[in-house]
């Protein structure tokens, strides 16, 4: 579907051009690298398993052996394959319990509680949005938690609490219909209330007297929006390609999708699809190649808001350079209310969906890191120096480091392709690094990156080494392959991969962990895995986005990666048009959070949750908080 198509709600344009592929580059699609390897024979022939085995060593097809090298019991690794014991919710009982997918069902071993839906106060003398009445004003929506619920990680209090800590949430997005209850803005005041719905929340949350989770009133409770200020360090701060005419601070984060964490404490939030924010009015406006390789289009996602903010029109030369203060990876301090949130221009900017921290014996930062668009790219970065010597230096570690983007090999290795001045093609593209980071994606074509399914979350594996990718899926795959054996690929995949070493060159080895079509006709059915998160004793969980099959809807589901073939078992299955994501826990794993995301996309009448089913009350994000029965680790 073109972007000129797109003229009325903006639901159906998210389902649409949040992945539509503006990659036009030739490259060899990652397809055609395992085609290469592997024969659709082997798939066939023998399943999953059979077609990995037939490619890895016995020693390759056991994935993690727990972050403190010890079983479930803690005594040793032999104990494969007995990291979950729970009780899955199966098919039946989900079609049994939902209410025809109007409530939510979680596993008999474990219970939920809802947490911050949409519109919840996060300082004192705030109302609260309830999904009833009118929508909340601007200012309230400032105050309020937002919505569009995605990554997030809780920091405990004094870094050992399991009943206390300070929360921070991205909100990726909310439609027209559902943030104002319209289709369109009609006014700057409407366009106030869709920026403040938007962004991020820092709020402190714990266990009152009933054992419950709740909000805490804190000074360190905060609200950072499309209007908040914001710093930007690495190459491109200061530079031409972040100055505007009309001379505006730099404001906003937007479209704040998956997210990571800092071994320093900090937050890692990533900005996705900020170019659906954007739109222009003069009809006679051309996009140059930056705009184009990165999707704008004259209406963007039909939020409107170019029509009554001049930021966000980019045909206004007065903020022609607007766009270029979206796309990157920003950094938040939980503790400190009073710090503007930094974004890390020489970590890349494109469409970031998640970022994973690895550190290895140097103690640089790797970092991990999908492009979130069919036949887009994965890429890493690493840090100068060491964290520590960064820290005591004063010095940000993500502020200086190299960008690399992945090419796959045919033989199961990999290359990290380096984004810089230092090599030859691109310095016959780009003046400055700064230049070449505004411009990562095209950057990435020019070096022949290998095109992916959609590369989501990151997560590193409990060895501390591999690191897994979600795939979603790529409804515009056009033939069938052993990767993607349906044509189009609606399922998705997760692959693994592993850097060699600092001292072997920047290579890396990969691996399939599962294709999601080998789960069908299974009672563990499963597709279009999204969120991830790998816990220290070996579980994988996964949050998916898209048309669940046999009646289900988005879910959560765990693997436990010491088996030799890994399937998923079902924890929790959400509502109606729903995405399961985001991810959070306690110290001690026995508390884990995870966001149901645009319930029902907003509408009553497909499901109010988290309120009672009434047909009327406006259904709300929210984050549902999982514990075990018996108190034991989630995932268990």
């Amino acid at each position: 579907m073109s972007i000129k198509e797109f003229d009325g709600d903006n639901e159906a344009i998210h389902e649409e051009l949040e992945s539509l592929s503006t990659n036009n580059s030739g490259n060899k699609p990652f397809s055609d690298v395992l085609a290469e390897h592997m024969t659709r024979r082997d798939v066939m022939r023998g399943s999953l398993a059979a077609a990995v085995a037939a490619f890895f060593t016995p020693q390759d097809l056991i994935a993690g052996k727990g972050g403190n090298g010890k079983g479930k019991n803690g005594e040793g690794e032999d104990e494969g394959g007995n990291l979950i014991n729970f009780t899955p919710v199966s098919i039946a009982d989900y079609a049994a319990q939902s209410d025809g997918g109007k409530m939510p069902v979680i596993s008999p071993d474990y219970e939920y509680q809802v947490l911050i839906p949409w519109g919840t106060p996060i300082k004192p003398g705030v109302p609260e949005y309830d999904g009833t009445g009118p929508r909340p004003t601007a200012a309230q929506q400032e105050n309020q938690i937002g919505i569009g619920h995605d990554g997030m990680w809780l920091f405990a209090e004094n870094g050992t609490s399991n009943e206390d800590g300070v929360l921070c949430i991205n909100h990726e997005f909310g439609t027209n219909a559902h943030v104002l209850g319209k289709p369109s803005p009609l006014s700057l005041e409407d366009v106030r209330l869709s920026q403040a719905a938007h962004g991020c929340s820092v709020v402190r949350v714990g266990r009152d007297s009933d054992g419950k989770w709740d909000v805490v009133f804190d000074n360190r409770n905060r609200r950072i929006t499309v209007n908040t200020p914001v710093e930007f360090d690495g190459p491109v701060a200061g530079t031409e390609f972040l100055h505007n005419l009309a001379g505006n601070a730099p404001l906003g984060t937007v479209n704040n999708c998956g997210n990571g964490y800092t071994p320093w404490g900090t937050y890692l939030t990533c900005e996705e699809n900020f170019n659906g924010y954007f739109g222009w009015n003069d009809p006679e406006f051309v996009r140059n190649p930056k705009q184009e390789r990165y999707g704008f289009g004259p209406n963007g996602f039909g939020y409107g808001w170019h029509e009554f903010d001049e930021r966000f029109d980019i045909s206004n030369p007065d903020y022609a350079n607007e766009y270029n203060r979206f796309g990157w990876i920003v950094e938040i301090d939980p503790q400190n209310p009073d710090a503007p949130p930094v974004k890390h221009t020489a970590m890349g900017c494109f469409k970031h969906e998640a970022i994973a921290i690895r550190i290895p014996e140097s103690g640089k930062v790797h970092c991990y890191m999908g492009d979130d668009q069919r036949f887009d790219y994965c890429y890493k970065f690493v840090s100068k120096k060491p964290w520590l010597v960064s820290i005591s230096q004063g010095i940000n570690p993500l502020s200086e480091g190299t960008l690399y983007v992945a090419k796959f090999n045919a033989d199961g290795t990999g290359d990290w392709l380096e984004l810089s001045m230092e090599n030859p093609i691109l310095a016959t593209m780009f003046n400055s690094q700064a230049e070449l980071l505004i411009n990562t994606r095209i950057a990435a074509d020019m070096l022949g990156a290998t095109p992916m399914d959609r590369p989501e979350w990151t997560t590193i594996a409990a060895d501390g080494d591999s690191v897994f990718w979600t795939l979603t899926n790529n409804s515009q795959r056009q033939s069938p392959n052993v990767a993607n054996p349906e044509a189009p690929n609606s399922d998705g995949h997760i692959i693994r991969t592993r850097d060699r070493g600092e001292g072997q060159g920047e290579k890396f080895d990969w691996k399939f962990f599962i294709l999601a079509s080998e789960t069908r006709g299974t009672e563990e059915v499963f597709t279009d895995p999204d969120a991830a998160y790998a816990d220290p004793d070996g579980r994988l969980f996964i949050g998916t986005d898209g048309g669940q099959p046999d009646g289900l809807q988005d879910q959560l589901t765990v693997f436990d990666t010491t088996e030799p073939v890994p399937m998923p078992k079902r924890l929790f299955v959400g509502v109606n048009s729903d995405e399961i994501t985001g991810w959070a826990q306690t110290p001690d794993q026995t508390t884990a959070m995870v966001n149901m995301q645009h319930p029902g996309n907003g509408d009553p009448s497909r499901t109010n949750f988290p309120a009672a089913t009434d047909g009327s009350t406006v259904p709300r994000d929210c984050t549902i908080v999982i514990t075990r029965n018996n108190g034991g680790i989630v995932g268990s």
